[in-house]
């Protein structure tokens, strides 16, 4: 979770499900930390760069969400283990972040309105993860 001065957090449109919005997230490559997958995957998905986010604090335990039947598939299983962070910006806002070809855009938003844009299966945790970071996105 990157989160602005303004306390908004970078949210990501699936290209796949126009109108759902999700924060940054990926899978651990072998033998690779999570904090590390972290600054790998928000620089694949967002074009921004360790130098960009200070690390504020983890989440204390990994978060899992299970996917319904219909969206499982041989790559993403019954659904994700995921380990979060909170990250805040110092990067230049005048830089656009740049979306991979899993993103339609990109967008600063309130967090509310993150998990009300967010696919059903991921919402308890985005409310999880609101209630752990409430402070920082205040």
């Amino acid at each position: 979770m990157i989160v602005n001065d303004r306390g908004h957090v970078l949210a990501i449109e699936r290209a796949d499900i126009p109108g759902a919005w999700q924060l940054p997230q990926g899978g651990l490559d072998e033998g690779e930390e999570p904090l590390d997958a972290a600054y790998r995957e928000v620089a694949e998905e967002t074009g921004l760069e360790k130098a960009d986010l200070v690390l504020v604090r983890a989440y204390p335990e990994p978060l899992a969400y299970e996917l319904p039947p219909a969206a499982r598939s041989r790559k993403t299983g019954r659904g994700q283990v995921l380990y979060w962070f909170l990250f805040r910006f110092v990067g230049n806002q005048q830089r656009a972040a740049t979306p991979n070809h899993e993103a339609r855009g990109m967008q600063w938003m309130p967090f509310p309105r993150v998990v009300d844009g967010a696919v059903s299966f991921r919402r308890p945790m985005y409310m999880r993860l609101a209630e752990e970071f409430r402070e920082s996105l205040a």
